[in-house]
């Protein structure tokens, strides 16, 4: 079952905008050089190692610069691949093989990228009972594809913007006056809108953990840079009232003894804004 923001719709919008940015009036590099009629094809060469993603967006962009093209699906998207797989082939016009390439290739590069890291992040707190939560640090109008590519590298989605959770953060807190005070506005403001959306609130002390636990009506708390000493003893302290979410400065060499702290997720930032793309090329055969 795919998330509610990938729709029809949404992807493509993504994929019209990214087209327009690319191609503009026309790819003048192939229309200038090959042939109207001339028909090729193509197929899609892994160059490194990792979880492919993006194989099911791809099909997209070929169908939408050119119905007519002919796709052949040879690696599903989470599929593991090593150097010299073939995730795809083309067949069909060149000039639109040409035309849709450079698009396919950045969005299955970042994706792969990203499904990689996280299936990667994902084996080293596996057996914790912690799940693995991207964020928003996206790159802008590509947000859909990053966390899209998260779910496929066996990660969880957090909320996709500020519209569909409220998440009260430091800047929040302390611009509201205190973690009471924002609680209870925020309670307030969604109860004379007629929103339910779930609450999330940041703390960076066993003492706003104290205070959140005192206010209550909120759905999680976030445990935010907090030592690993520190966060079992607010854990304990939560005692499963609330979820609990881990976050801050979160790397390779302590998600475990994070995870092993007893938090039902861990958020990690760098799933997509420090990620380093897959190789991947479109070569003709």
């Amino acid at each position: 079952m795919k998330p509610t923001y990938l729709t029809p719709k949404s992807i493509n919008e993504f994929i019209s905008l990214a087209l327009a940015e690319d191609v503009g009036d026309g790819d003048h590099s192939s229309l200038a050089s090959i042939p109207a009629d001339a028909q090729n094809q193509a197929r899609l060469l892994v160059k490194g190692e990792g979880i492919l993603a993006g194989v099911e967006l791809a099909g997209y962009i070929f169908k939408a610069v050119d119905p007519e093209l002919q796709v052949e699906v040879l690696l599903q998207d989470g599929a593991p691949v090593k150097y010299g797989d073939i995730g795809l082939t083309v067949k069909g016009k060149a000039q639109s093989i040409l035309t849709a390439e450079r698009l396919v290739l950045n969005c299955m590069q970042r994706m792969s990228g990203i499904a990689t890291y996280t299936h990667y992040l994902s084996s080293l707190i596996e057996g914790t009972g912690a799940k693995l939560l991207d964020t928003r640090k996206t790159t802008p109008n590509f947000r859909i594809m990053e966390k899209w590519a998260v779910l496929i590298g066996g990660g969880r989605n957090h909320r996709f913007g500020l519209y569909d959770m409220v998440m009260l953060k430091d800047n929040h807190v302390d611009y509201a006056g205190g973690i009471k005070n924002a609680i209870t506005a925020t309670q307030r403001y969604l109860k004379e809108h007629g929103k339910d959306l779930k609450i999330e609130v940041e703390t960076r002390t066993l003492e706003e953990v104290q205070q959140v636990l005192e206010t209550g009506g909120v759905h999680r708390i976030m445990l935010d840079n907090m030592s690993t000493d520190m966060m079992r003893e607010a854990v304990a302290m939560i005692a499963g009232k609330y979820e609990t979410e881990a976050s801050g400065g979160i790397t390779e060499e302590t998600i475990r003894a994070v995870a092993e702290c007893g938090v039902d997720y861990i958020s990690v930032g760098a799933l997509t804004h420090s990620i380093k793309s897959m190789d991947i090329s479109l070569k003709a055969y």
